[in-house]
């Protein structure tokens, strides 16, 4: 489920068994895990790739060509993996260094999908690129890069936290949850009253609509740091991602 794919979140998936530094250790020595790694990559970070080309001034094409080149040249190649260093701090950041570098030896090249085997890569031409939000335009391409980022991760929570409540029989409180929260941020609009929550719903009174909401939200919570715990390489750097992600809802909502 692609909950505002205009684009303040976009992406799906399942969840890292463990952290992309600890993966890519494990790939270097095994070739299929090496694969199985870049699908992986592809799949978390093509979003702020794109994202971050399109704050460069390239256009919607030439940004699609420029990631599938970028994974494809640096990344299944294996140059990347090989020249993986976690002691160098977070992976995005490491892959972000890697782009730049790869858009410098690309300066004068054009055109780089000609150059990719169709049965190597995924085509980026099979998922609809997301619309450049108005946002960006206040943004460096680095603050694009990771506003993609986050986007892509929160999404993949949101539908985590939506498939857990429907697996516990709780697709109520789900509509609660996504009717009071997620809706007015991505909207941003302001909240139904739980009166017309109660109403909607057919809950009995304001209390219980209320205590649904919080059940979710401890469910949202723990979802999300699960999956920022598997893209670090410690706790202190997940309470640094948390607050840093919080910053990217609005104010009404960074009491998550």
């Amino acid at each position: 489920m692609v909950y505002h794919d205009q684009t303040s979140m976009g992406g799906t998936g399942g969840v890292f068994l463990t952290t992309h530094w600890s993966l890519i250790e494990d790939s270097k020595s095994d070739n299929d895990r090496s694969r199985a790694l870049i699908g992986l990559l592809l799949d978390r970070y093509w979003k702020p790739v794109y994202f971050y080309l399109r704050r460069k001034g390239r256009n919607n094409e030439e940004s699609k060509d420029l990631t599938q080149g970028f994974f494809h040249e640096i990344v299944l190649n294996r140059g990347l993996i090989q020249r993986a260093d976690q002691s160098k701090g977070r992976f995005r950041s490491f892959l972000l260094h890697a782009l730049e570098h790869y858009l410098i030896d690309k300066r004068h090249k054009q055109n780089a999908q000609k150059r990719i085997p169709k049965d190597r890569l995924v085509s980026l031409d099979t998922v609809e690129a997301p619309v450049f939000p108005h946002v960006h335009r206040d943004m460096t391409a680095e603050e694009s890069y990771n506003y993609g980022w986050m986007s892509a991760l929160l999404d993949r929570v949101l539908s985590d936290v939506e498939a857990k409540c429907h697996e516990q029989d709780m697709g109520i409180h789900w509509n609660i949850f996504n009717d009071r929260v997620v809706q007015p941020i991505l909207k941003q609009q302001a909240s139904p009253s739980l009166e017309n929550i109660c109403e909607k719903y057919g809950i009995p009174d304001r209390k219980k609509a209320s205590n649904m909401t919080i059940t979710v939200k401890r469910c949202f919570q723990a979802v999300l740091q699960e999956h920022v715990r598997n893209t670090v390489i410690s706790d202190d750097q997940t309470g640094e991602e948390l607050q840093e992600i919080m910053q990217f809802f609005p104010k009404s909502a960074q009491h998550f």
